[in-house]
């Protein structure tokens, strides 16, 4: 629900009639209709994408909640229990779990790959290029800001900040600080090996965990190998055992998907505007989640319950270099729970810049404390891409908050 005192632009277009009216808040009605723009047009888009707001940021000592509820894991649990005992030996028949590619998921890997690729170099364009994609960062804390100057909104929290009433101290980004891709151990062997050890943590490589699902789902990558079956594994009493001879190689598998895009993409887009540029990266962000949440509804990506380290795998490693709440009581080890898209591709969410005044492009008053719940926010890509020229997704407008009219700044005290 939106706090008090914020007015869509058609109620105060409407006059005083309208806001004597009671605008249900809730729901797929005139309110979600109101929020992506009203009309019988946008109606389909309303009841597709609901209000939502920025998700709100847990404590430090709280721990992540479960994706899929205890009470269904415990029954899960139970259930694989009951059928190793009725039946010790048997063949693993669905993939990805007997170590075979999901045949239907392998063009989704390369398609995911190739945004991921789009995005990075997108982003590194419209960052290096123009003052639309201005990045700021604090110097104390991970806040960051797009636009030509930082906000006055006072949310530091890093060391010192009391002396200087929570403001930023704001110096120039990079495109890394607009989007965060966690990295994880990289592994060879999925199912025959699936957890990386204490001593191992300096022998196996790490890379981005986005890199490592389309790895697993089927994209190959000569810097990091991977080992590709042919015939599923036996489970025997819950062990994994493959009666797969080692020197048995089969590069098939890598072959089913399309190629990844080539460097002709690169050389095109150099005649291309500030705003197709924009539109392009947004549309690369908005396919790689897309894809990584179809890849991670079966091959399997954990996070701990209480920092952000990500694994891609059946299981997490046992690297004991969690330094979180708690950590003391597990020996440093991580509190493996089931990961979301949000965890695999870290949304940093920055407060929405308005086109016209309060910090636009037009040489107004950066965004003012005082007035800050009357903006919105959005993740760094989307925001960056919008600046530049792009059109906002239909997903992202109630949280952007495109229907407030934000107040002056000798007007926030006239408001209820």
């Amino acid at each position: 629900m939106p706090p008090s005192g914020l007015f869509p632009r058609r109620a105060l277009a409407e006059g005083a009639g309208a806001l004597g009216r009671s605008l249900p808040l809730v729901g797929g009605g005139s309110w979600t209709r109101l929020v992506h723009g009203g009309g019988g047009g946008s109606e389909a888009e309303g009841e597709e994408f609901p209000y939502a707001d920025v998700p709100r940021p847990g404590r430090k000592w709280e721990r992540k909640p479960y994706v899929t509820p205890m009470k269904v894991l415990i029954r899960r649990a139970k259930e694989e229990r009951r059928a190793r005992r009725e039946n010790p030996c048997r063949v693993l028949e669905r993939p990805p779990e007997n170590g075979l590619l999901v045949p239907g998921l392998v063009g989704v890997a390369h398609q995911v790959h190739g945004a991921w690729e789009s995005l990075l170099r997108g982003l590194t364009r419209l960052v290096e290029g123009g003052t639309a994609g201005a990045v700021k960062r604090c110097r104390f804390c991970p806040e960051v800001h797009v636009g030509v100057a930082g906000h006055d909104i006072r949310t530091c929290e890093g060391p010192g900040s009391a002396a200087r009433n929570a403001l930023h101290v704001w110096r120039p980004g990079t495109a890394r600080d607009v989007v965060g891709f966690p990295y994880c151990y990289h592994l060879f062997d999925r199912v025959g090996k699936p957890r990386v050890s204490h001593k191992e943590k300096y022998d196996v490589p790490r890379l981005p965990a986005i890199l490592e699902l389309c790895i697993q789902a089927g994209v190959d990558v000569e810097r990091y190998p991977a080992k590709r079956r042919t015939r599923p594994v036996y489970s025997i009493e819950g062990r994994i055992v493959d009666f797969e001879p080692d020197d048995d190689e089969d590069d098939s598998a890598g072959d089913t998907g399309p190629s990844p895009p080539s460097l002709a993409a690169d050389e095109a887009g150099e005649e291309m505007t500030m705003s197709e540029l924009g539109a392009r990266t947004l549309q690369s962000w908005l396919d790689m989640r897309a894809g990584a949440a179809r890849l991670m509804g079966k091959y399997g990506v954990v996070t701990c319950g209480y920092c952000p380290e990500v694994q891609v795998g059946p299981r997490g490693h046992k690297v004991r270099m969690c330094k979180a709440s708690k950590h003391q009581q597990r020996d440093g080890q991580h509190a493996w729970q089931e990961a979301t898209v949000d965890d695999l591709v870290r949304p940093n969410y920055v407060w929405h810049v308005p086109s016209t005044g309060h910090g636009g492009d037009g040489g107004a008053p950066s965004l003012a404390n005082e007035l800050k719940r009357y903006y919105g926010k959005a993740p760094a890509v989307v925001e960056l891409c919008v600046r530049a020229g792009a059109p906002v997704p239909a997903q992202y407008r109630s949280m952007m908050r495109l229907d407030v009219v934000p107040p002056a700044r000798d007007e926030h005290d006239l408001v209820a």
